[in-house]
């Protein structure tokens, strides 16, 4: 009985040093630094208006953006494209994850691999979904941009 004490033991000992944090942190330390360093939300402030906040998708395009955001926020001068979204350049590629979508109001679509895409009404076609705006409906994001061309700047969520 008093062997089988010892192996458990012994195996537990060995299992609690095989998962502990590497960096020497407790696991409450690790996840906060962790929090801290990385975050999935991101801010448009809109020239002379509102601001809302966008939840990023998981994907790689989403992951190059926020790497962007993090040297510095971005301005972006946006067009009104067919009464159903403000579209304009990044001023840099992404990596493209295409796929078959559907878009609703809040929707945040790169448009071949370099523009930014706000939707305000529907549409479907091959795009890369970068997220979506928190809590906005079309009326809402219909009132902040406006019919004409305006200034939207992305930053990370800090």
């Amino acid at each position: 009985m008093k062997k089988i004490f010892q192996i458990s033991a012994a195996v537990a000992l060995a299992l609690a040093a095989a998962f502990a944090p590497a960096s020497g942190l407790s696991k409450t330390e690790n996840d906060k630094n962790t929090k801290q360093m990385k975050t999935d939300k991101i801010k448009l402030a809109i020239k002379g208006g509102r601001t809302f906040t966008a939840t990023l998708a998981d994907n790689s395009s989403a992951r190059a953006l926020m790497e962007l955001l993090e040297k510095g926020d971005i301005s972006i001068e946006m067009e009104d494209y067919a009464r159903m979204e403000k579209v304009g350049p990044l001023g840099a590629n992404l990596p493209r994850n295409d796929e078959r979508i559907s878009t609703g109001p809040g929707d945040l679509i790169l448009y071949q691999g370099r523009n930014l895409v706000i939707y305000y009404a529907p549409n479907s076609w091959n795009f890369t979904r970068l997220g979506k705006i928190d809590n906005a409906t079309r009326d809402d994001l219909v009132s902040a941009l406006g019919t004409g061309n305006v200034t939207v700047t992305l930053s990370a969520c800090r």
